[in-house]
């Protein structure tokens, strides 16, 4: 490990930064001074019943009620519920401002530009509120959007949500099974959708899927279309299809009568990534949600009134809804629908410097090709604005940190975070205060008793196990959907250890008091009885510039089990002998031996799920000639066929 960061914070920058900001709150709240940031943040999750009111006081929670409690049964895994006396309403809080500052600015590709204010906003959700409730839309009734990221899957969102509705939402590129298989589970009264989206400088239809969706939706009363790709688009054979003008027609802007329910009432029903069985539906309450947002946006991203936020998202993706309660801190919402090297790996920076976007956020896959692909923004930006960079959705390798800061801005804070749909948030992620070093997320989380266990439930520190959290947190999912006696919520997070969850990542906690995550703990490799995550492997061979991507699984073979690497060579590339051997030196040299993979396999495609993660499991079933149950969940299915009774695996 380097023995110097790549980047510090300034001794102004860490004085001027919410966190510090907060800090001194709790400081006085706790009557001593923190010694450091894990001093302070230990406080945070032993003392969580003082730290989490203090973040509804500093961030200015909109309640109409408190009540007498903050936590029953805080000792309770599942069960533990925060504020349970409280009443409140989630869009309140994202709707807080009324005024002309911009709330959202949207492009979609080079086709459409669009800002609106905090004013408009609201307006517009006033409208679309009303139209709801003459729909029969009421509290604990389910509306889906099968959306593009534009204004309206956000204004449809918050209206749903106003009135005590649950929204649920997935991005127009599913297939129609795909968005059965989610909203099939939960029955919406209402579906809102655009007539087509923009991908790669091409216009695709949407409505041909959205019959056959629709055909098939029980009490489902209404859909409601919104004119994206063309501005008239013919819906006549939607039987119950409105275009959105004409659904808030008669709904002039007023108040907006904000449904005051309990704290933790639903808001969101997520989705797993379903490629085992049905996808799980994981719902999330209202304030548990916000907390989490809040306390990750304001403190550890440092975000402020009008601060232009921007992540790289679909509707189908948990930082879409993660992004939305940036309106909770009266944030600038960035939205980019489309492809994000349209029409070249520029197009995300020539957004930065266009929209002067400060805090800029997306995928690792991201910024892997940006390298990958030869993209230097150094020399062909201003990127001045941009304040830090937000990644996630894998793990981050230490070339990515060099390339960002050689590359493309090296005076920011480059945040990896790492969280997930089950919770709405991360576990570990930037920090304003804290230093970045290579291949390390920065920070663990205020208020989360984030850990690192090993098969017995013992804390490790320099060592690699389990993901856990050991005390309650508020936005832990309420439920999940149709799960009598929660046993599939259990079965999620609580079997391995009692009254502690245990999230499904293999990582370690650095000498930093940082994080490395070495992959999903299912799709751990065992050779010889060792435990390898498969991260540690893509952190060697993904460097290497002959090599795309890779896929790494363990084979049952003989007895044991051997390493499998799966490789998508760039344009040209062919894997020779000189080729495999060097795969096999770098892992070697860089890893263990037992890192090193018995067969490197070329293969044309890499199968992964629409939100982009690929899916180890998924091509292991297929190797073991298991079947693949739900091969819907997967935006390439075909790929799979790539693996199946591959003769490299036949000895």
């Amino acid at each position: 490990m380097p023995d110097t960061p790549l980047w510090q914070p300034t001794a102004d920058q860490i004085d001027s930064s919410r966190m510090a900001e907060f800090q001194k709150l709790a400081e006085s709240k706790a009557g001593r001074a923190f010694a450091d940031y894990p001093d302070f943040h230990r406080w945070t999750w032993e003392h969580n019943e003082d730290f989490w009111p203090l973040l509804c006081q500093y961030a200015g929670v909109k309640v109409s009620t408190w009540g007498e409690r903050i936590v029953a049964d805080a000792d309770k895994m599942p069960g533990a519920r925060w504020f349970p006396d409280a009443k409140m309403n989630f869009a309140e809080n994202l709707l807080r401002r009324r005024d002309t500052a911009p709330a959202i600015i949207f492009r979609g590709e080079d086709q459409v530009k669009r800002t609106l204010s905090f004013g408009d906003l609201y307006d517009a959700v006033t409208s679309v509120a009303q139209g709801l409730r003459a729909e029969g839309v009421g509290v604990g009734d389910r509306v889906a959007g099968f959306m593009p990221n534009m204004p309206e899957a956000i204004i449809a969102m918050l209206a749903t949500t106003s009135i005590g509705a649950v929204w649920s939402s997935c991005s127009p590129d599913f297939g129609v099974k795909g968005v059965m298989d989610r909203f099939g589970q939960i029955e919406p009264k209402v579906l809102f959708t655009a007539n087509g989206y923009y991908y790669n400088g091409k216009a695709h239809d949407s409505l041909e899927r959205i019959e056959e969706i629709t055909a098939q939706m029980a009490g489902l009363k209404r859909i409601v279309v919104v004119p994206y790709t063309d501005e008239n688009p013919a819906i006549e054979a939607l039987e119950k299809g409105a275009l959105w003008g004409h659904f808030v027609a008669n709904y002039a802007p007023n108040q907006i009568i904000f449904e005051q329910l309990p704290f933790n009432h639903p808001i969101y029903i997520m989705y797993s990534s379903g490629t085992t069985g049905l996808p799980k539906c994981i719902v999330h309450g209202a304030g548990g949600s916000l907390l989490k947002h809040l306390s990750e946006h304001q403190l550890h991203c440092n975000l402020a009134p009008l601060t232009k936020l921007f992540y790289f998202t679909t509707c189908g993706w948990m930082m879409w809804n993660w992004l939305v309660t940036g309106l909770a801190s009266e944030a600038t919402l960035v939205l980019y629908d489309g492809s994000p090297f349209y029409p070249d790996g520029n197009a995300m920076f020539d957004l930065v410097d266009e929209v002067k976007v400060e805090i800029f956020g997306t995928s690792a896959k991201f910024i892997d090709a940006c390298n990958k692909g030869g993209i230097h923004p150094m020399k062909t930006h201003d990127l001045s604005s941009m304040q830090s960079i937000l990644s996630t959705g894998s793990p981050l390798l230490p070339e990515s940190f060099d390339y960002v800061y050689e590359k493309v801005k090296s005076d920011i804070p480059l945040s990896s975070m790492s969280g997930g749909t089950d919770l709405l948030g991360s576990f570990a992620g930037g920090n304003p205060v804290r230093p970045v070093w290579r291949g390390e997320i920065t920070s663990l989380l205020v208020g989360m008793a984030t850990d690192v266990f090993d098969d017995e439930g013992k804390s490790l520190r320099g060592d690699k196990g389990e993901l856990v959290c050991h005390r309650s947190f508020p936005s832990m999912p309420i439920e999940f959907w149709n799960d009598p006696g929660d046993k599939k919520y259990r079965a999620a997070y609580f079997e391995m250890f009692d009254n502690v969850w245990r999230h499904g990542d293999y990582c370690e906690i650095t000498e930093h008091d940082g994080m490395i995550i070495y992959g999903r703990s299912d799709a751990v490799l065992n050779p010889g009885g060792v435990r390898i995550g498969t991260a540690e492997i893509y952190r060697q061979v993904e460097i290497m510039p002959e090599i795309m991507e890779g896929l790494v699984i363990g084979q049952q073979w003989e007895g044991d089990v051997r390493v499998v690497l799966f490789v998508r060579l760039g344009s040209g590339i062919t894997l020779d002998d000189d080729l495999a051997a060097r795969i096999r030196k770098q892992v070697r040299d860089n890893a263990t031996p037992r890192h090193v993979p018995a067969r490197i396999i070329p293969v044309a495609d890499i199968p992964r799920t629409i939100s982009g993660k690929i899916v180890e499991l998924a091509v292991r079933d297929v190797v073991h000639g298991r079947e693949v149950k739900n091969k819907d969940a997967l935006a390439n299915p075909e790929a799979l066929e790539l693996f199946r009774d591959c003769p490299e695996l036949q000895s």
